[in-house]
């Protein structure tokens, strides 16, 4: 039976750590995965832009000697042409896999019920699986172990915190997220991490006090506004300003170190000395969204 990466919902521990494992071998030798997907080709469906994801998945395909055909659903006029189902179930006809970035999570489930071959959440707006797995590959490459860190997550409760709370909670991983009243994370998401926390010891906890980030070992943050939201950021500049990442909440909170998924907007919501400094992972994290997916890519297909 195809397999599907959608979510880590309801996935264990021990597929989540083999896949950073993976990830791992990956990274350090290449040559020995360059022949896995031979033969495999992957058709990549965006329905939203994408500067690391395209990428990034289309040269770790071509590195694992696999072929990528990207689909921008845009510039190509395929929303609206036929249906998801249709254009999934054709897919299947002549790929071994899809990737998909798109607006609603609903058309990720169409598509995995109408192929007969993996899909992969790219992104959606309820879940980033992909920029999470490749999260904590770096979190993994910086401390010897997850179990005893605090990732403080700080800004928009989105796709991203989602992810990040879900991977956390499954592998023991601390997480407080700090959020401005009114941007809190999806509260069915946030009571599943904490069940997960209950079995894994991770410490999962949400609040818009920006103090409680106290005690954080690395401090997170993406973009206020979320790719697509079209709200003028004069009406939540003011409401944000207190939750900026910059050295000084660094100092404050005793942080080791600073993430951001990017595409970062410099100097609102994390400053440019913090994304250039030495605590930065920010490019450390793009790289690792490459060995990531292809990890993803391996389980699933070869």
């Amino acid at each position: 039976m195809k397999k599907d990466l959608l979510t880590f919902k309801n996935m264990d521990g021990e597929l989540i750590n083999h896949l950073l494992v993976l990830a791992s071998n990956i990274k350090q030798s290449p040559s020995e995965y360059a022949h896995k997907l031979k033969g495999k080709s992957v058709v990549a469906l965006f329905e939203k832009p994408s500067l690391r994801t395209r990428v990034s998945f289309d040269i770790g395909i071509n590195k694992l000697g696999g072929h990528l055909v990207y689909l921008d659903s845009q510039s190509n006029n395929l929303a609206g042409r036929e249906s998801i189902g249709d254009m999934g179930a054709n897919f299947s006809c002549w790929a071994d896999a899809i990737v998909a970035r798109v607006f609603k999570h609903e058309t990720l489930e169409q598509l995995s019920a109408a192929s007969s071959v993996p899909v992969i959440n790219a992104l959606c707006d309820q879940y980033h699986p992909c920029q999470g797995l490749a999260d904590y590959l770096t979190l993994a490459e910086n401390f010897d172990d997850l179990s005893k860190v605090t990732l403080a997550y700080v800004g928009d409760g989105n796709n991203v915190t989602h992810s990040l709370l879900i991977i956390g909670a499954i592998l023991g991983c601390n997480v407080t997220v700090v959020t401005p009243v009114g941007h809190e994370v999806s509260d069915d998401i946030l009571s599943y991490a904490k069940q997960e926390a209950e079995k894994s010891g991770a410490k999962i906890h949400a609040t818009n006090d920006i103090q409680e980030a106290e005690g954080a070992d690395v401090i997170y943050t993406d973009t206020w506004l979320s790719m697509g939201d079209d709200t003028p950021l004069s009406d939540i500049k003011d409401k944000f300003a207190a939750y900026q990442v910059n050295q000084a909440l660094l100092d404050a909170t005793g942080a080791k170190y600073v993430m951001h998924c990017q595409p970062a907007h410099r100097d609102l919501e994390i400053t440019s000395e913090v994304i250039d400094g030495d605590q930065s992972l920010l490019l450390q994290q793009a790289e690792n969204r490459m060995h990531a997916q292809n990890a993803i890519l391996v389980n699933l297909l070869a």
